[in-house]
C-alpha cells in the first residue's frame, strides 16, 4: 500500500474549499498505484471491484472516475471497459491541480476475494456472471450460450495453448506436449499475451475457442474470456495449490467452464530448492519454474471427430483420481 495515496473528504459550506470546478454528479474515487502491471491484478484488484462497486451504487452510470496513481497504458488497456461504466470524463488525480468538489462521493473499491465476488454481501445478489457477461458485451464476438462441438463435425475443436517461452514457468518440452494436442484432435493456437496485447484480441481468440491449456500465471486470467461450457486446464507447479485453486479454479468453476488440472510432481520440476526451515524442509514454489511434463503416457486413442472424449493423464480418467492426485485433459 506503499503507493497508495490518502484521500480526505471535507464537506462543504463557508468553511469548505474554494471549488474551481463543480461537479453534480458523484464521484468514485480508487487507485490504481499499487497493482497495475499485472494482468491478474489488473482484474482481480482493480477491474472486477471497479465493475461491482460502480453497478452497487450507480445504476444510472452518472459518476465520475476519480483515479489516483492512473498510468497511460491502464487506461489505453482497458478504456472500453472504464467507458462502459461511466458517461462521465475520468478525472486523473495526480494530474489536476484544481479543486473539483461534488456532490458526495465512495472511495475505494468492494472486494471480496481473489477473483470473486459475494453475491451475499452486495445489495444486488450480483456475482461473476455479470462480470462475465459485462467482458461479452464489451468486446462483442462471442454468444453466452453454452460452447459445445458436434462429434460428426469436419472441424477440430480449438484450444488455445497459453505460452511462455521466457522468463520462469517454462514447458521445457513445449513443441512435443503441442504435438500431442494436435494427435488428439485438436486444433492449436499459441497464444503469450503481453501487457500490449488488446482486450479485443484476446476475447477474438478465446471466445472461439473450446479449451485453454497452460501454466499457473497472469496469462490464464484470459479465461474470462471463454464461453461457458469450454474446458480450462490449469498447470499447477509444486506448492501453488492454493494460488491455483483461488485464482483460477473457483473462478472458472463460477463462470460455468469445465475446470481440470494437472499438477507437476517432484520428478518433472527441474528447477525446484529446498529451504531449511524450523522443523521440515519446504519447497520454494518461486523457484520451480523450469519443468518437463511427461506426456509419453498421458494419452489415450482419440480422432479429431471424438476429442472430446481425450483422457489425457497418467492415472486414467478423472473421476478414477484421488483428490490430491493429478488430473489429465480428460474432457476436453
Amino acid at each position: 500500500m506503499a503507493k497508495i495515496n490518502e484521500v480526505t473528504l471535507i464537506s462543504g459550506g463557508p468553511k469548505g474549499p474554494n471549488c474551481e470546478v463543480r461537479h453534480y454528479v458523484p464521484a468514485l474515487v480508487f487507485s490504481t498505484g499499487d497493482f497495475s502491471g499485472n494482468f491478474w491484478h489488473d482484474i482481480a484488484d482493480g477491474l472486477i471491484p471497479l465493475f461491482f462497486t460502480a453497478k452497487s451504487f450507480f445504476h444510472d452510470q452518472d459518476f465520475v472516475m476519480v483515479i489516483d496513481q492512473s498510468h497511460d497504458y491502464w487506461l489505453n488497456k482497458y478504456r472500453a471497459l472504464l467507458h462502459g461504466l461511466s458517461k462521465q470524463r475520468i478525472l486523473r488525480m495526480d494530474r489536476e491541480t484544481r479543486t473539483h468538489c461534488f456532490p458526495w462521493a465512495i472511495i475505494g473499491l468492494i472486494r471480496h476475494g481473489h477473483m470473486t465476488i459475494n453475491p451475499k454481501w452486495l445489495p444486488n445478489s450480483m456475482s461473476l456472471h455479470h462480470f462475465h457477461d459485462f467482458l461479452a458485451q464489451t468486446y462483442g464476438g462471442r454468444s453466452q450460450h453454452t460452447i459445445s462441438h458436434h462429434p460428426n463435425s469436419r472441424r477440430r475443436p480449438r484450444l488455445v495453448f497459453a505460452c511462455r517461452h521466457h522468463g520462469g514457468r517454462v514447458l521445457l518440452n513445449h513443441a512435443e506436449v503441442k504435438q500431442m494436442m494436435e494427435e488428439v484432435g485438436f486444433e492449436v493456437i499459441e497464444f503469450e499475451p503481453t501487457m500490449e496485447t488488446s482486450l479485443h484480441e484476446s476475447n477474438a481468440i478465446l471466445s472461439s475457442s473450446h479449451a485453454l491449456v497452460g501454466v499457473h500465471g497472469a496469462g490464464l486470467t484470459h479465461l474470462l474470456f471463454l464461453r461457458p461450457g469450454s474446458s480450462f486446464l490449469q498447470i499447477v507447479l509444486i506448492g501453488q495449490d492454493v494460488p491455483a485453486l483461488h485464482c483460477y479454479r473457483i473462478p472458472a468453476i463460477e463462470i460455468g467452464l469445465e475446470y481440470m488440472e494437472y499438477k507437476i510432481s517432484n520428478y518433472e520440476s527441474l528447477g525446484h530448492t529446498w529451504r531449511k526451515h524450523t522443523r521440515r524442509p519446504r519447497i520454494s514454489w518461486i523457484e520451480c519454474t523450469r519443468f518437463e511434463v511427461d506426456h509419453r503416457s498421458h494419452y489415450s486413442e482419440a480422432s479429431a471427430a471424438g476429442a472430446e472424449q481425450a483422457d489425457v493423464g497418467r492415472h486414467g480418467g478423472l473421476g478414477d483420481l484421488p483428490r490430491d492426485q493429478s488430473a489429465g485433459l480428460k474432457g476436453l
